[in-house]
């Protein structure tokens, strides 16, 4: 499948604004889309940040549906949103795991590599990472995004409930570590977020 990640900043006392007409506009908009294959919304309450990632079965529905939604994006994340960045991905790596509930947490690695290393980013993912992130306790569901153009990517780790997110740190850090150095890839950033809402219709 292919995504569509929407990051934005703002104020935290405006953030509940963005989320109620994400939740009900935003997701009428996004059901309407031929080849809509199912959304996430995550959070960072206390500095403001928004995460939303559209899942779509072709890269054409990808590119169909941002005719209507980048017209409308704005409407739907104003007053909250300082910052907008939108990027494009493959989902070439996901385990959709056990269903996620609101209020479980996220955890996204950012990662940089060379373009021409994107399928080794894919199998060693595959084979080696995604094994040891399903004996997490709470482990919940993860993917693995990758532009392979220009060389960026993000792993997203899913667990049931902040506890478990929080208690994950040490044994990830133990994989991303040993992970990135097998790949040959760049962590760039590391974020942790609050499931709002995570959906995803499988085959």
């Amino acid at each position: 499948m292919f995504v569509r990640t929407v990051y934005a900043t703002g104020d935290p006392a405006q953030l509940s604004t963005a989320l109620r007409a994400l939740n009900t506009k935003g997701h009428d908009l996004l059901e309407e889309r031929p080849g809509y294959r199912g959304a996430g919304v995550f959070v960072d309450r206390d500095l403001g940040k928004l995460l939303t990632v559209s899942w779509w079965e072709s890269a054409e529905a990808r590119h169909n549906s941002d005719e209507v939604m980048s017209v409308r994006r704005p409407e739907l994340l104003q007053p909250f949103a300082g910052t907008v960045a939108v990027e494009n991905y493959e989902a070439v790596v996901f385990h959709a795991g056990q269903r996620t509930l609101a209020g479980g947490g996220l955890r996204i690695t950012r990662l940089r590599f060379v373009p021409a290393d994107a399928d080794l980013a894919a199998d060693t993912f595959q084979a080696g990472v995604l094994p040891r992130l399903e004996v997490l306790p709470g482990f919940a569901g993860a993917a693995l995004f990758l532009d392979r153009e220009r060389g960026a990517g993000m792993v997203a780790a899913l667990f049931t409930d902040r506890g478990s997110l929080a208690a994950s740190r040490a044994g990830q850090a133990a994989v991303r570590r040993e992970g990135a150095a097998k790949a040959q890839v760049t962590v760039v950033g590391l974020e942790e977020f609050e499931i709002v809402h995570a959906d995803v219709r499988g085959d």
